[in-house]
């Protein structure tokens, strides 16, 4: 790439800064979605459950539930698991809520449904709000929302 194209490094540092701090997001907003899918499913969120759910080390699932807990979005109770506070509960809906809308917009461009579901799970993550805006007037100018 010539240099003459690369954008101005302030333009570009507040790009990488953004996905970085979407990376660190992600993995929170993946065990909030995660724990209220299961709690709504089975009234249980087991920190063994989400480590295999997750595909991470019961460990590594206990270590991030601790921050979960120290940032005021989950809980735990003796012999009963991890619940989410009405601050994670919140987080969660927005996570969901932005899951579907990311899946819809996939699966109206062709996407195979499986695909979409697979790589919501990435973008759910770095869109912005604008993106989002555009993703739901998309929508509901196919007459899909």
């Amino acid at each position: 790439m010539a240099s003459d194209t690369l954008p101005a490094e302030p333009t570009q540092a507040r790009r990488f800064g953004k996905a970085r701090s979407a990376q660190s997001a992600a993995l929170h907003e993946d065990y909030v979605e995660l724990i209220s899918d299961l709690l709504e499913a089975g009234g249980e969120a087991r920190p063994t459950d989400i480590a295999r759910r997750l595909g991470v080390s019961h460990a590594t699932a206990i270590k991030t539930i601790g921050r979960l807990k120290r940032e005021g979005l989950a809980i735990s109770k003796p012999y009963r698991g991890v619940f989410l506070t009405p601050l994670g509960e919140a987080l969660a809906g927005r996570v969901r809520a932005r899951h579907r809308l990311v899946v819809a917009v996939l699966c109206a461009l062709g996407v195979p449904r499986e695909a979409a579901e697979q790589d919501a799970e990435g973008i759910e993550h770095h869109v912005g709000d604008a993106t989002l805006a555009a993703f739901a007037r998309f929508l509901k100018e196919r007459g899909g929302a």
